[in-house]
């Protein structure tokens, strides 16, 4: 399904997102392959419980066989026989700054990926299409690695108290406030976990008598601080706003169940960019509906601060709106600015609640010095307040480099998921067999890259992800579509039956398909 919107005016830009249908023969293939390694699985079950097959897995012990049983769940029966055939796609450990190129200790398994060992060689420039270094932050020199040395031997590495106790620095007054000028929001505060930014925080903002409505493929933080609120919840379709406008209507219509009374609060939960799907939120859309409905917003900029905007002020830039309409904008310094930790912007009487109610505030650690020193060096680089215009070419860089690799795949025929703005770029491999053979073929051609299936995505919806970064050359990123092509053509992963067509004369931003008979 393409979607080209521009809907009465309240986007000032094309909004283009693809999200093309399965073939019914690769779903029906992935379906049969998923079930023979099931019938399979159950069989090796068998071997191993008669003492055929050596069971390696965890099992209780021979007195705890009365018990209720901890290992008889469906995704430890996924671990045992279908990841486990797979698992040397993940966890791989690399030995570099995970920049443009990263070494990679190389490792071998003699019992089927129960165990690794070391074989000592280091695989050296591999091409990383994985790591979310969008701007190219992620680096062992240069202006913040200068700086943060600098902020290390002032300060420690570590901090060994809360902000509310002895933990709070002058640096990160300075980053707060550097944080919310960047924002363009009155105030901030930063955390140490960008994961426990969301999952602390939501609890402290809504409780028994409120409404959440989520988005059906928000981030496992955003479900686990929804559910740890105790308010309602309730599951929207992804960026469907006619779904979202059905459940605002419902709850303001019906308010709470059995007693009928308005909801304290009704709070929309939404991210900038999906990290699984490579797809944009419908940003304007929502900010009407909030206003209609007289709910609140939370924005998780995770993976769109700094990757998204003409600025690198994430998807409020990126769509041209007004930052004080978002009521929560959280965003993380994992990512863009090659750091650690999150942060929450917005009205001053919002984040002083915070500092006083949120969990993450009250009894986490301070963010260590010289990690704060990176993001503040990164961020005055963005903004230009370094004297350069290093900041802005990356942010120009990171969009040239998306909209070239995701053209040139489209026109290879694979099936990409998302955005045509999101660094984000899902490739859809959808059979279980694909995963670990397509993270293998290319690993053996130099280039690293993340394959996902189960259960981060829908059990039949597989894919590698691949993450964009302005540290990528030109020549990095054609040496690894040719590569993609070649696997690509071996596995037989081209499905796409809308191919675009390679025209020399097309501007750099549009975009033509063609049907092709199959």
């Amino acid at each position: 399904i393409n979607h080209i919107v521009h809907n009465g005016g309240l986007y000032k830009r094309p909004f283009n997102e693809a999200f093309e249908e399965t073939p019914m023969l690769v779903a029906v293939l992935t379906y049969v392959g998923y079930g023979v390694l099931t019938l399979f699985g159950y069989l090796r079950d068998f071997m191993r419980q008669w003492k055929i097959e050596k069971c390696q897995n965890a099992t209780e012990r021979e007195e705890q066989k009365d018990f209720v049983p901890l290992y008889q769940d469906f995704e430890n029966f996924y671990n045992r026989n279908l990841y486990m055939r797979i698992r040397d796609s993940w966890n791989r450990p690399i030995c570099s700054v995970p920049g443009a190129k990263v070494d990679m200790m190389e490792r071998v398994s003699h019992d089927y990926n129960w165990t690794f060992t070391y074989t000592g060689r280091v695989i050296k420039d591999i091409i990383n299409m994985g790591s979310y270094n969008y701007l190219g932050f992620a680096q062992k020199t240069g202006a913040c690695q200068e700086a943060a040395a600098k902020v290390l031997s002032q300060y420690g590495a570590g901090v060994c108290s809360t902000r509310q106790e002895m933990g709070n620095l002058d640096k990160h007054e300075e980053l707060e406030k550097l944080v919310a000028r960047f924002l363009g929001v009155e105030s901030a505060m930063a955390y140490g976990m960008g994961f426990a930014t969301n999952s602390m925080n939501i609890p402290a903002l809504v409780g028994k008598g409120c409404l959440i409505l989520s988005d059906e493929l928000n981030h496992a933080s955003l479900v686990l601080g929804a559910r740890l609120s105790g308010a309602t919840i309730r599951i929207f379709k992804h960026n469907n706003m006619q779904s979202l406008e059905k459940l605002l209507k419902d709850a303001i219509v019906h308010g709470q169940p059995r007693t009928r009374r308005p909801w304290k609060k009704i709070l929309i939960l939404v991210e900038g960019i999906y990290s699984m799907e490579g797809s944009i939120v419908r940003l304007p859309e929502v900010i009407a509906l909030k206003k209609k409905y007289k709910s609140y917003l939370y924005l998780d900029e995770a993976h769109s601060i700094g990757a998204l905007g003409p600025s690198g002020r994430g998807v409020v830039d990126y769509f041209g709106l007004n930052p004080e309409d978002v009521d929560v904008m959280m965003g993380t310094f994992t990512k863009s600015f090659g750091a650690a930790g999150g942060y929450i912007g917005g009205k001053k009487e919002l984040i002083d609640y915070l500092r006083t109610y949120s969990h993450s505030a009250a009894y986490a650690t301070s963010m260590s010095p010289p990690v704060v020193e990176q993001i503040i060096t990164s961020v005055k680089c963005i903004m230009g307040e370094d004297g350069t215009t290093i900041g802005r070419a990356r942010v120009q860089q990171l969009a040239e480099n998306t909209r070239y690799f995701r053209r040139r795949l489209k026109e290879m025929g694979f099936i990409i998921y998302g955005n045509e703005d999101s660094p984000v770029v899902p490739l859809m491999l959808y059979m279980p067999a694909k995963i670990g053979a397509f993270g293998r073929e290319m690993l053996k051609r130099n280039i690293g890259v993340v394959v996902v299936g189960f259960p981060a995505t829908p059990i039949i919806e597989s894919r590698a992800r691949f993450c964009l970064s302005a540290a990528h050359t030109k020549e990095m990123l054609d040496t690894a579509l040719k590569e993609i092509n070649e696997v690509g053509d071996l596995l037989q992963l081209k499905y796409s039956r809308r191919r675009l067509v390679p025209l020399l004369d097309r501007p750099f931003d549009e975009t033509t398909y063609e049907e092709t008979e199959d």
